[in-house]
């Protein structure tokens, strides 16, 4: 069970509003002192709470306007390791591991249907991955986001 509390979610929200926030800035926002930000923080980085900003670049910049999702059926004894090959793979973004007809869900970005095709090509030819499935995003129609649940949880600790 996390340990959290309501200055915590209210450090959390500030920070799903503004993510580069400074800690000066988070604590005239919130009105608590810059130690007090300051110790939250690391205690939350510490804790894992905190996600990478590398989700804030985005891919269109780097010349990769296209997203698309594969999906990997592999031999499972595997997994591990073709996670590991599938990782090296630039244009992989993030994966994740599924349960149903298949076994990872990977994200890529490219910059056209040929580069699609490249990639796709490359993780068919890592040992173990027997097939793929894929499909090219036609937009992001909910950006990632926490400050919905954020709230959520704070409501709940009210109660």
């Amino acid at each position: 069970m996390p340990n959290y509390d309501a200055v915590d979610l209210a450090l959390l929200a500030a920070l799903a509003d503004d993510p580069r926030a400074t800690t000066v800035g988070l604590a005239q926002r919130l009105n608590l002192s810059r130690n007090t930000v300051h110790a939250r923080l690391a205690r939350l980085v510490a804790a894992g709470a905190l996600l990478s900003f590398d989700r804030c670049i985005d891919p269109q910049y780097l010349g990769h306007p296209l997203t698309a999702f594969i999906e990997l059926t592999v031999r499972q004894r595997d997994l591990a390791r073709i996670v590991e090959e599938v990782a090296r793979i630039p244009e992989v973004v993030q994966a994740f591991g599924h349960s149903g007809s298949a076994d990872l869900r990977v994200q890529v970005v490219c910059r056209d249907t040929d580069h699609l095709f490249r990639i796709d090509a490359a993780i068919l030819r890592v040992d173990g991955v027997e097939r793929t499935e894929t499909s090219l995003s036609m937009g992001e129609l909910i950006p990632y986001r926490l400050r919905p649940l954020i709230e959520q949880v704070r409501r709940g600790l009210e109660m």
